[in-house]
């Protein structure tokens, strides 16, 4: 048993200097990282915090996109779509808080509150409207939302491989896997998994070296933030909320990806968006042979078939 106690105290040291070696790494690099941390975009204020709102191009119609949970930088992570588009539209990406340039906040994170919020900080940015929404994954949930409660606000709905109520009915949450991650990200654990910082958009996009950096550097300060974590529990309900609203009369294009790295059997996230298509009035689905973040991967063809809608 002695010796059995001794090996276990030098796993325990080992363990624990190998945690604050990590630490004082991380707080190293992050250091040096600062200034790539400038924001990109405007810094607007909303309820005593600081919102990143990033606007580009100009004309006749605002297109707002609205990033999916744990996107760590919209701004960056849209580029490549929105820089095809910012010739002809007003582009505009909303950094939710606790996302990308945004502060972290312990707030509520129902439906309500997250509209408020996104709204609260177009306001704030001069940015008006009507909007075309177009949200990715999670943000599915806020656009439906919008649309509900503020028709008058939303002309169109594009949805990049967005989520929709009836995906999260059934859908089990890691939390436990969730809370892995944040203690790995706040400890700097993961700056040692080697291209996990290597995000679709830096892959696969048009990103110049200099953004692929501050994506990096932006990864290691907003991974599985407090707020995305509290945003992930409150999805569920707040997918809910929308499910029993009725559907919007907006017209709505859906591109839909193969399912893959989405969290849901591949056929069953397609099956729930062709449903909600199928319910709408005016919608069209386009199917794509691509992952879940879409528009890094087929972006110019998207760029394209967004323009179609947008002159209908």
């Amino acid at each position: 048993m002695k010796r059995f106690m001794k090996v276990l105290g030098i796993i325990v040291v080992i363990c624990v200097m190998f945690l604050l070696l990590c630490y004082v790494n991380h707080r190293t690099q992050s250091k040096k990282e600062e200034e790539l941390l400038k924001p990109l975009g405007k810094m607007v204020q909303v309820n005593q915090n600081q919102m990143s709102v990033y606007t580009e191009g100009e004309g006749d119609k605002t297109l707002v996109f609205l990033s999916g949970g744990g996107t760590c930088s919209p701004i960056l992570d849209f580029k490549s779509l929105y820089s095809l588009l910012s010739d002809e539209y007003r582009i505009v990406v909303v950094e939710k808080f606790g996302y990308g340039f945004s502060e972290i906040v312990d707030e509520e994170r129902d439906i309500d509150t997250i509209l408020a919020e996104t709204r609260t900080a177009l306001q704030m940015a001069g940015i008006e409207g009507p909007y075309v929404l177009c949200p990715h994954s999670m943000s599915g949930i806020e656009a439906l939302y919008w649309a509900q409660k503020y028709p008058d606000e939303v002309s169109a709905i594009i949805g990049l491989d967005m989520a929709v109520p009836e995906a999260y009915e059934n859908y089990k949450i890691n939390m436990a896997g969730i809370k892995l991650g944040q203690f790995a990200a706040k400890l700097g654990i993961t700056r040692l998994i080697p291209g996990i910082a290597e995000s679709d958009a830096i892959k696969y996009g048009t990103l110049s070296d200099e953004e692929k950096e501050i994506y990096k550097a932006v990864f290691f300060s907003r991974t599985a933030t407090e707020t995305m974590i509290d945003e992930v529990t409150y999805i569920k309900e707040n997918a809910k909320i929308v499910s029993e609203g009725k559907i919007p009369g907006v017209p709505v294009l859906m591109f839909c990806s193969n399912g893959s790295g989405t969290g849901w059997d591949e056929e069953t996230w397609r099956n729930v968006q062709r449903n909600y298509a199928d319910n709408c009035k005016n919608a069209e689905i386009i199917e794509l042979n691509c992952s879940h973040y879409v528009h890094d991967y087929e972006y110019e063809s998207i760029a394209d078939e967004m323009k179609k809608f947008l002159q209908k």
